[in-house]
């Protein structure tokens, strides 16, 4: 349970400047609405329309690369827990080699 949280909180990590661009990306297209709201002109509209347009497709950007990094730490926390699981199969049967070996040692050593 606790590598999931610790694989969570980096993944929050990794994707925390893509969530920052983001919302920064939102804070201006806001801006952008509202000066749009205050001002009527269909000239500016024009502008605004377009700057409006281009703000939103690069937030589409970023959004989709929120979801690539997240599937990318994703893969790699599924490729590092299947390591950690047969890395700790080694030790075990390490452990359970080097106490038969002690247990060998100390019944030779005992019968000599």
């Amino acid at each position: 349970m606790a590598k999931a949280e610790l694989g969570d909180k980096d993944l929050e990590q990794t994707l925390k400047p893509f969530y920052d661009r983001a919302a920064q990306a939102e804070e201006r297209l806001a801006k952008l609405e509202e000066l749009l709201i205050k001002k009527g002109n269909s000239e500016n509209e024009t502008k605004v329309s377009s700057v409006v347009e281009e703000f939103q497709s690069k937030l589409t950007i970023a959004n989709a690369d929120i979801a690539s990094e997240r599937e990318k730490a994703s893969k790699e926390i599924e490729k590092l827990t299947a390591e950690n699981q047969k890395l700790k199969y080694r030790v075990a049967h390490l452990i359970r080699a080097l106490r038969d070996a002690d247990l060998k040692l100390a019944a030779s050593v005992g019968s000599s």
